[in-house]
């Protein structure tokens, strides 16, 4: 018999993850990201860059869950990093460089919160917030397309993140 979620024994649970959108504001993205952080109990998203909102296309993507998702707004994704990193954040960016290795062979920190950084849709995370990082981390793929949608590749880095820190 199928479960819903009222029915399910899933523990509820927070982790010490912010995700850092940089640049995204596709509103079917922006939903999506909402529904993921809270399936993965993350503890808050900081959308950076102009312009970003939460209308009726991200509510109804997010299917409520933007109300039970700690939020904000930035527009400079490079103060954001900055400030986490003084708060003593392992800064991670979900990108494909020539220094990335795989997430599944990356060893997270117990004890210390994450900020996963998530690069615009069309050009990802840029040089100069890679240069802040402390890690570059990827996904490795068997296709032929060298990239997967933002809100995929978050999922599936998230699956791996709180799979290390439960």
């Amino acid at each position: 018999m199928q479960l819903d979620y009222y029915s399910s024994n899933f523990a509820k649970r927070t982790f010490p993850i912010t995700i850092v959108c940089d640049n995204i504001n596709n509103a079917p993205n922006i939903g999506s990201l909402f529904r993921t952080a809270d399936a993965f109990g993350i503890e808050n998203i900081v959308f950076c860059g102009e312009g970003i909102t939460i209308g009726r296309k991200v509510t109804k993507t997010s299917r409520s869950t933007e109300k039970f998702v700690n939020y904000e707004f930035a527009k400079n994704t490079l103060e954001v990093i900055t400030s986490l990193k003084a708060k003593g954040y392992q800064i991670i960016a979900l990108e494909i460089t020539s220094n990335s290795k795989p997430i599944h062979n990356h060893q997270f920190v117990q004890n210390q919160p994450i900020a996963l950084i998530i690069g615009d849709e069309n050009f990802g995370v840029s040089e100069s917030l890679l240069e802040q990082c402390d890690h570059a981390l990827h996904i490795n793929m068997f296709g032929q397309n060298s990239s997967m949608n933002v809100v995929q590749a978050t999922t599936i880095a998230l699956y791996e993140i709180t799979k290390q820190l439960m």
